[in-house]
């Protein structure tokens, strides 16, 4: 016997048929707890929890970049952890437009689906006082005497005007923002922002699609573990070396959390084995996980409030102004009328295009406010809903698979190493309670 293996003293002094049955049972925990705690690791902490650790930065330069991917802080001279879905939430959003919703859709298709006549029907009935107050407020700031000395009944006409012109004046504006959205909007990084600003969407995405089937893999680690525990069990009766249970413990934590990733994606579309059919656990879920993903994209992401903060505020948002003034410039002059003259004459022809872009932008804000409106969002959003909802369904099974597992598929090696080295601490822990 090895010297190593006679200095062991086992915790617990059982007859040889309770050890050997605890090798099963000991394989079926490993994988029970590997399982349990890759699901863990998927997805907690939400966000990064470590320690800053002097001189780590500056040796990053030297570790493989599979290394420094892990999200274990590296990149940033930290040694702690985050989940491995919010550490890829910027990832899955990306993924999200590029094999999702881009696929289901164009930018165009999803904005008609919030419904642009509604929209200029929703800021027309909102806005109307405010764009009034807004007309008197920017000429009587600018220019208080030319407002001030203009009759009452000229005033009226500047506003009965506006009143008629703004209908049709949202109308045009509205149709015109859907065949420029590609360059009112960029999607892509409109996404990657929000799940940036909130990783506990990543999570949240895959939590609601695969609760069930992250349960079900958990305990079924239990029953592969047992399984895979009886060849162990052969083998340790055969060849009695305190190494054998480690070693292979290591491989049975290795297989365990492989075929959890593996059941949860593959295969993507069903196969047949005798009386059994198999799927990829998400993927048999498509039509009602359809609905789940339809449901966080519409109501979190591709909210009309957040397209609109983005086409007014995002990167791309002075071509939106510049859009709406290009239709409310006219409508200015329109809804000025007779006394468009007077006044260019009272305050210069550049000051009256200042005052009329003023006006256009004052409009903009007005608008972006109207939308704004948290019940008419969501009332939009079931158009998206439906859209996202319908496509999704349609997509080929290998797509839906792919844009699920593609978040995680860099990092997979890191699950199972994980479960490799819990099932060597778990067979030296058998070593030590019941010897070699």
């Amino acid at each position: 016997m090895h010297p190593f293996a006679a200095s062991l003293i086992p915790l617990l002094r059982v007859s040889p048929v309770i050890k050997y049955i605890s090798v099963p049972l000991f394989t079926g925990i490993i994988g029970w707890v590997t399982n349990w705690t890759g699901v863990l690791m998927l997805f907690y902490p939400v966000r990064f929890h470590g320690v800053r650790v002097p001189g780590l930065k500056l040796v990053k330069g030297l570790m493989p970049r599979t290394v420094l991917q892990v999200p274990i802080g590296l990149d940033e001279g930290k040694f702690g952890w985050q989940g491995i879905i919010p550490s890829r939430a910027a990832k899955l959003g990306s993924i999200a437009v590029d094999k999702g919703l881009l696929k289901l859709g164009t930018q165009e298709e999803f904005y008609n689906q919030l419904d642009p006549a509604a929209i200029a029907q929703h800021i027309a009935s909102s806005s109307k006082e405010e764009i009034h107050a807004l007309v008197d407020q920017i000429i009587q700031r600018k220019y208080p005497r030319v407002w001030a000395s203009m009759p009452s009944q000229v005033r009226a006409t500047v506003h009965a005007r506006i009143d008629m012109q703004i209908p049709s004046v949202l109308s045009k504006i509205t149709k015109a923002l859907g065949p420029n959205i590609d360059q009112l909007l960029d999607a892509k990084l409109m996404v990657i922002g929000f799940m940036e600003d909130d990783p506990a969407l990543a999570n949240q995405i895959f939590d609601r699609i695969g609760h069930r089937e992250l349960r079900l893999i958990v305990h079924f680690g239990f029953v592969f573990g047992f399984i895979l525990g009886l060849p162990l069990l052969a083998v340790t009766i055969a060849f009695p070396y305190w190494w054998i249970v480690p070693l292979l413990g290591a491989v049975i934590g290795y297989i365990t959390n492989w075929l959890a990733i593996s059941v949860i994606f593959e295969p993507a579309y069903p196969r047949k084995l005798g009386p059994f059919t198999f799927q990829g656990l998400f993927i048999r879920r498509q039509h009602e996980a359809a609905k789940i993903w339809a449901d966080i994209i519409a109501d979190q992401i591709i909210t009309l409030h957040n397209v609109v903060t983005e086409m007014f505020s995002g990167p791309r948002g002075d071509r939106t102004r510049k859009l709406i003034e290009t239709h409310m410039l006219p409508a200015v002059d329109k809804a000025m009328g007779m006394a468009r003259v007077p006044v260019k004459a009272a305050i210069g022809p550049n000051s009256y295009d200042r005052f009329a872009t003023s006006v256009a932008n004052g409009a903009a804000d007005l608008a972006k406010e109207a939308l704004m409106d948290d019940a008419f969002s969501r009332r939009q959003a079931d158009n998206i809903r439906e859209l996202i909802t319908d496509r999704t369904r349609k997509m080929p099974p290998h797509d839906f698979a792919d844009m699920l597992r593609t978040v995680v598929k860099d990092d997979e090696w890191l699950l199972v190493l994980h479960g490799a080295i819990l099932g060597i601490a778990a067979g030296l822990i058998h070593v030590l309670i019941f010897g070699a």
